[in-house]
């Protein structure tokens, strides 16, 4: 055998090597590139160890444990994540103060998305008192309450209520919740809204023609952005072991990607309650797979620049 055959097997062996290196990794996420800030615009803390407790997550689920910001440091810190978004899904009143206060403790909290319901008529003076803290960045409104309130006047002039006060409307549901939302931004334009886990297309491998119909609908319009979360819980079954590799999302990931451009997509974790899918670490790095492969501009969008220009969070750091 001569040199530059040897050569020649040597440098094969070293591309198979390497390709294979990089497919069993590919769902791990590695240290983040230089310039690339990533913030996390969607975790919950909470606390069942408080006297009152909390009304979710229940009993005897896994998720019923004392979740907090340390918890969530401990996992984004090492993979280059400082700050975060938390979204409310407390439906006590007084759990947005719980939030608020944590902030103040926890200045890796940059926005809050609280819970109240817009169409009560306490609203208007809940407002007024939360957002008195300039870390309270809008609401979330789940989608069966969606449904209904587009309907309603009270609730109606609610939602225009978060205009006046420069804040913006997260929501949350299935892909019955998409013409809701189509609904909502033709009657009230000025509204950011962020449609939540990216519609709940569920298992993201077959998502179902009412969600791409639905996905089309609220695309259109320029002030709704998509938040990509939520994918693994759709695929792992509740038992933590969804997929690895971004390819299997790809019926989902592409026609988000597709339908608003790389402005209008939003990073967020879902933590904890992606732990049904997969680890934290999984679930950020098969999002990196895909958006860092749109090119660094995009993935410098999607994982900070979207999120600040539809939440406006304050930079606490």
């Amino acid at each position: 055998m001569n040199h530059l055959t040897m050569g020649r097997r040597e440098a094969m062996g070293m591309l198979i090597g390497a390709a294979s290196t990089a497919l069993a990794s590919s769902a791990k996420c590695e240290e983040v590139p230089a310039g690339l800030e990533i913030v996390d615009t969607h975790t919950h803390f909470y606390d069942p160890t408080r006297p009152e407790g909390v009304p979710w997550p229940q009993p005897g689920t896994p998720l019923y444990r004392k979740v907090m910001p340390s918890d969530w440091k401990a996992l984004a810190n090492p993979l280059g994540i400082q700050k975060t978004v938390v979204v409310e899904a407390s439906k006590w009143v007084e759990d947005n103060q719980w939030i608020l206060e944590l902030a103040e403790r926890e200045k890796c909290i940059v926005g809050f998305v609280g819970n109240l319901d817009p169409g009560t008529p306490e609203f208007g003076d809940q407002l007024k008192r939360f957002t008195a803290n300039p870390v309270f960045r809008g609401i979330r409104v789940g989608g069966s309450r969606l449904i209904k309130g587009v309907e309603e006047p009270e609730f109606l002039a609610g939602i225009k209520r978060l205009v006046e006060r420069d804040l913006s409307l997260d929501v949350n549901g299935g892909p019955d919740l998409l013409m809701a939302v189509d609904k909502l931004a033709v009657k009230v334009p000025e509204l950011r809204i962020v449609v939540d886990h990216v519609g709940g297309a569920g298992d993201a491998a077959k998502p179902s023609s009412a969600w791409k119909e639905g996905i089309k609908a609220v695309a259109r319009h320029p002030k709704v952005w998509c938040k990509v979360s939520g994918l693994v819980e759709g695929a792992g079954g509740g038992k933590g072991n969804a997929p690895k590799e971004a390819g299997y999302y790809a019926p989902v990931l592409d026609m988000v990607w597709h339908a608003f451009g790389e402005d209008r997509v939003v990073f967020g974790s879902n933590w904890p309650v992606s732990d049904r899918g997969a680890p934290f670490d999984v679930v950020v790095g098969l999002v990196r797979q895909y958006f860092e492969g749109k090119g660094k501009t995009a993935a410098r969008k999607y994982f900070a620049d979207n999120g600040k220009a539809v939440y406006k969070w304050i930079d606490r750091s």
